[in-house]
């Protein structure tokens, strides 16, 4: 099973309870207005042609396409698109509904100067091959387009300090070889890896809200509160 296969199969098999964890109640819905305010403040006017890589089950696939942009998202986990498929039929007739395809963020395959926007939500820590994919994600992105990405140092002190066995079991230590971004001690690598790949005009912005919010409700089930970053960059 190659490095990719494995990281798939643990994501189809979290999906559902992973889905749940980005949906807790006691947020009142306060999580998704904050989610809003990010992405909004990194993004065009819309409506903007947005693609969503690793786009898991589907949380700012929908939110984007909420604001009135033209959406498309991207999975390779099978379970994760299955829950995100459930999500899309949920939304308000209003909202153009997203598409979501299974495709592979390393190499997204689309047309040269697709989209307006490539946005991605805790994918950067777990892809593979960056400067394979920064080039395929300049390719794809215009000329005038925008990089906005939101990850954080999830595991500073090594995924093998994570506590569940099944993820420790899946990130085993050929697939945590794979992944250079995933165990940084500071989110200045994955912006160094997005100038290394090309990109310019490289921003980091501590989304200071998200902590709060983590800090008063705790963060997702199996994660430690840590502060998140937005990232955004010009091809």
């Amino acid at each position: 099973m190659s490095v990719q296969d494995r990281m798939n199969d643990y994501w189809s098999r979290r999906a559902p309870a992973y889905d749940a964890g980005q949906h807790r109640p006691e947020h009142g819905g306060r999580d998704r207005a904050l989610w809003a305010e990010v992405w909004s403040a990194a993004l065009p006017p819309a409506p903007a042609d947005v693609l969503d890589l690793g786009c898991g089950s589907g949380y700012v696939t929908t939110l984007l396409a909420d604001l009135g942009h033209r959406v498309t998202g991207i999975d390779l986990a099978d379970g994760m698109l299955e829950v995100a498929r459930e999500r899309v039929a949920g939304l308000p007739p209003t909202t153009r509904p997203p598409r979501l395809l299974h495709g592979d963020m390393v190499a997204p395959d689309f047309p040269d100067d697709s989209f307006d926007v490539l946005a991605g939500r805790y994918v950067l820590w777990t892809l593979r091959e960056p400067g394979t994919a920064l080039a395929a994600w300049r390719r794809v992105l215009r000329p005038d387009g925008v990089l906005a990405m939101v990850d954080s140092t999830w595991f500073p002190d090594g995924l093998g300090s994570h506590g569940s066995e099944d993820f420790t079991g899946s990130y085993d230590d050929r697939v945590r070889a794979a992944l250079p971004l995933a165990e940084t001690t500071s989110i200045e690598a994955s912006a160094q890896a997005l100038r290394d790949g090309g990109f310019r005009d490289v921003e980091v912005t501590p989304l200071t809200g998200l902590l709060e919010l983590d800090r008063a409700h705790g963060a997702a089930p199996g994660h430690d509160v840590r502060l998140q970053f937005l990232l955004t960059a010009r091809p």
